[in-house]
């Protein structure tokens, strides 16, 4: 598996100067900011996609903009290719450098920069992990949307870069609807200021072509993102089912009827008894399918909203209906959902899969899921952001067993194949990377990728920002 994938053969010139370039990184980087050393580069090999693994030719750790500035100016000046990276918890591959890149990591540039409530707007650095925007704030009756799995650790530029998203953005939306500005250093070293705090900028919509473009645009230091008055009230709700397919068309007809909760997660039932191993959080273990649904506002919108949701609900056949009853044990829902990648990480080895598909076609996609990885002899474990149709199956397999990763890799791909004849897209919110850069094609006629390959190189005609990544390595325009 770990060869399965290719990477731009690196640079023999760029090799060949490792120490010059390491000695010139020095002459701009303090030493504790600084890592060459080969046992030292081995945590930066690669991201949470861990069935690949290349160790970089530095790790350059900024604590300033104009230090990340210095760094890009020096890298496009020789042609050194340069790879961003946040806290690492990429599941695409998106932060996994090649022999002849210097990494540039923003784990330094960790400060909140400013608080407004008056504009509802926080200004921090890149490297300042998601939950920490929120709890920053949380006192004064105010939180960031999105919240992806990982917000525990994962930092806003690396939200920035793949357009994360999270439980609750069903309602609130992903990271490109709740950002407003960034710092953005160019490939030269340049820095430019896109958006603010307003709510819409003059010009070009260039914050929305960055948000997403999984750090080949530019290196962004600072972002401004908005903050959202907390609700007077939020309440999950556990629904069971017998089927996952009864569960989709649930939701399916749920969002159909207008209701929009703040979210609905999705869970079947290897993914309900991993989860509830590990959380202890009450998932009931005699369903086969499980879905949060969380209503937020006053006592009586909320019980108007879970009203209608049970009516559709008893239509397909509900089973389980438990509404919490405290915030600990909202806290406890929430935590066992929130811990499933990490709880089936301590059972097996697994590639998490991030296509989605339109609400209509879950009960379809999950049917058809099941019969993938039944055809591989594998196992698959079902929890995702069901609300906006971002699947997240969990296919489990032994990543000793060269055979098994092989066959796990194949299904896989089946499976974004499947979400895109069904209408959807490769990924909601893990991005491209390299592990489904390969599938593109699957996507996107050659038409559309050069056009998209054309924006890139506008940017970075030198194609040294991530490279090996998003586009198929053959046929690229580097022009």
């Amino acid at each position: 598996m770990a060869e399965a994938i290719s990477f731009l053969e690196p640079r023999a010139d760029v090799l060949a100067r490792r120490s010059a370039i390491v000695a010139d990184l020095a002459d701009l980087l303090a030493p504790e900011c600084l890592i060459h050393e080969p046992r030292e580069l081995v945590p930066f090999e690669t991201d949470a996609f861990i069935s690949y693994r290349r160790l970089p030719l530095a790790v350059a750790l900024p604590r300033s903009t104009a230090e990340v500035a210095a760094v890009m100016k020096y890298c496009h000046r020789y042609g050194i290719p340069v790879v961003p990276r946040g806290a690492g918890t990429s599941l695409s591959g998106g932060a996994i450098p090649q022999e002849d890149a210097v990494v540039l990591g923003l784990s330094k540039m960790n400060r909140i920069l400013d608080i407004d409530y008056a504009n509802r707007t926080a200004t921090v650095q890149a490297g300042v992990t998601n939950l920490h925007v929120s709890e920053s704030v949380s006192a004064d009756g105010f939180f960031y949307a999105p919240d992806p799995s990982s917000q525990l650790a994962c930092t806003i530029g690396g939200n920035i870069g793949m357009n994360s998203g999270g439980a609750h953005c069903l309602k609130y939306g992903v990271t490109t609807n709740n950002l407003l500005g960034v710092k953005l250093v160019l490939t030269d070293g340049t820095v430019i200021d896109l958006g603010g705090k307003a709510l819409d900028a003059a010009g070009y919509d260039l914050l929305g072509l960055v948000c997403g473009s999984e750090g080949q645009l530019g290196i962004v230091t600072e972002a401004t993102v908005r903050l959202i008055a907390k609700p007077e009230g939020a309440r999950p709700v556990l629904f069971g089912f017998d089927t996952s397919e009864e569960a989709g068309a649930c939701v399916a007809d749920v969002i159909a009827a207008g209701i929009i909760p703040v979210a609905i997660e999705f869970m079947d039932k290897p993914a309900i008894e991993i989860c509830e191993a590990f959380a202890h959080a009450g998932y009931p273990l005699d369903v086969g399918a499980l879905l949060i649904v969380e209503v937020e506002g006053s006592e009586a919108e909320m019980g108007d909203m879970l009203a209608s949701i049970v009516a559709i609900a008893r239509t397909h056949k509900v089973k389980t209906v438990r509404e919490c009853q405290s915030a600990t044990e909202a806290a406890l829902i929430w935590k066992g959902r929130k811990s499933a990648f990490g709880a089936t990480g301590r059972i097996a080895d697994y590639i998490c899969m991030d296509g989605t598909v339109p609400l209509s076609q879950l009960s379809h996609v999950l049917k058809k899921t099941a019969e993938i990885i039944d055809g591989y002899g594998l196992r698959v474990a079902n929890v995702f952001h069901a609300g906006d149709g971002n699947m997240h199956p969990l296919i489990l397999f032994n990543a000793n067993d060269p055979e098994d990763a092989a066959k796990a890799e194949a299904a896989g791909n089946d499976i974004l194949r499947l979400c895109v004849d069904a209408g959807g897209c490769l990924t909601g919110e893990h991005g491209v990377g390299i592990e489904k850069r390969d599938l593109m094609r699957h996507q996107y006629a050659d038409v559309d990728l050069a056009q998209m390959m054309s924006v890139r190189a506008a940017f970075d005609p030198g194609w040294i920002l991530n490279p090996s990544k998003v586009f198929p390595l053959d046929g690229r325009n580097t022009a």
